[in-house]
């Protein structure tokens, strides 16, 4: 019987794949490789953790593109306008438009938590089985520090995009006050770079599906279906609360702006995707700058606000932690006013901030914040088994988030052109 299933599983791929073979779109394979890719992982668990080079091998392609993408469409942006108030007022309107809708997605996951309270029963593990975490604690002087680089090789090699982008502004802005004849000859060559870096990209993309399933194949062999059985109910409150953020918060934003649904939805499935299935925001940024520019939001709009959004809007990881550090409290027993829940989430809106390119940032900040409320570190250990799955769903979210936002300060700025 189980062979039985084994072939008729795989007979069904084939249809997939027989399917992409005849619409021959990039963002078909792409979904179809990470089907293609949980079944390895199911079937054959041992040869799909050995994948994982082929996906690092995809991420550190795309990590190459990141910082020449956004030093030069960025200096372009900001050097090319004539206007440089304009970059000022889409800068504050693109930072409340972050605070509004993160501070929205933090009270989802508030919310959501309470009403599964699937952090209550848990069983915590026993201590000898704990695993260890270096959570980084941060100061609000470290955080300050954070965003300025000291160094721009060592940001672009540490991939540290927020200081990429300041170091880009603060380029561009010195570039724009120069005169036209010292000013020409840099422009042209960043808009010659800008160009060749998203030619770069769709090179690169054609290895997506391939990366993308081998990234789906590890991740589903070494951590086994099976995992999904203790916390079930966690993972379930979070693809929910994420699936109500996007319906209740971002449809109705997007509606607002007058942008066709159909044809953002085709935009941004293909950068989602990716995001969903490497877990990395970074790993979509082109091609989500790329579809967005197609779609009809000038470059100089999305050079600018993406990068930026991808510190100050992360809708997802946002929502994420505010479920997780009510699931920490309810799995330890520990009751909370509602003063102390707000204070949570003001603390949490403030620490999510600027952190991008941390490795499981969502983990340090989550851990710092249990500390700061001197609740017990056990149940975070409890998130480590399924912290994939769960970062899948939230980083597809942030980058849908981050696309919607080019496209609502377009419209303010009466840019959008379809």
């Amino acid at each position: 019987m189980t062979t039985a299933f084994l072939i008729a599983r795989w007979v069904l791929i084939a249809g997939l794949v027989a399917y992409a073979l005849r619409r021959k779109s990039l963002t078909t394979w792409i979904l179809i490789s990470m089907v293609v890719g949980a079944e390895i992982g199911h079937d054959w668990p041992a040869t799909a953790v050995k994948l994982q080079v082929v996906s690092l091998i995809f991420l550190r392609m795309i990590k190459t593109i990141i910082g020449p993408l956004l030093f030069a469409t960025l200096v372009v942006g900001i050097a090319s306008h004539a206007d440089l108030k304009k970059v000022g007022r889409m800068g504050i309107k693109a930072i409340i438009y972050f605070e509004l809708v993160t501070t929205v997605a933090l009270f989802i996951g508030l919310a959501a938590i309470h009403i599964s309270k699937a952090g209550v029963g848990i069983r915590l593990p026993p201590s000898a089985e704990k695993e260890q975490i270096a959570a980084v604690k941060q100061t609000a002087t470290d955080v300050i520090l954070h965003i300025f680089p000291e160094n721009i090789a060592k940001s672009v090699a540490e991939g540290q995009v927020l200081q990429i982008v300041v170091f880009s502004l603060v380029f561009g802005l010195a570039l724009a006050v120069l005169s036209e004849e010292k000013r020409k000859p840099v422009l042209s060559f960043c808009e010659s770079l800008s160009e060749t870096m998203f030619k770069f990209t769709n090179i690169v993309m054609l290895f997506a599906p391939i990366g993308v399933g081998a990234a789906i194949a590890y991740t589903v062999g070494h951590m086994g279906l099976g995992i999904l059985v203790n916390v079930a109910h966690l993972l379930l409150t979070l693809y929910v609360a994420l699936t109500v953020f996007l319906l209740l918060v971002l449809l109705p934003v997007a509606r607002l702006t007058g942008v066709s649904i159909r044809k953002f939805v085709r935009a941004v499935a293909e950068p989602a995707s990716i995001a969903f299935a490497t877990t990395s925001s970074e790993a979509a940024l082109p091609r989500a700058m790329e579809q967005m520019e197609a779609l009809g939001v000038p470059r100089q709009i999305v050079a600018f606000v993406i990068p930026i959004g991808y510190s100050f809007n992360l809708d997802g990881t946002t929502l994420y932690l505010s479920l997780a550090l009510i699931f920490v409290a309810q799995a330890a027993g520990v009751p909370l006013t509602l003063g102390q829940q707000l204070v949570m989430m003001l603390t949490l809106m403030l620490t999510s901030k600027g952190v991008a390119g941390v490795p499981r940032a969502a983990l340090v900040i989550l851990l710092a914040a249990v500390s700061s409320f001197h609740l017990p570190a056990e149940p975070v250990f409890i998130l480590l088994g399924i912290d994939a799955l769960m970062d899948m769903a939230r980083t597809s979210v942030n980058v849908i988030g981050n696309c919607l936002a080019t496209v609502v300060v377009a419209r303010w700025e009466g840019e959008l052109s379809s």
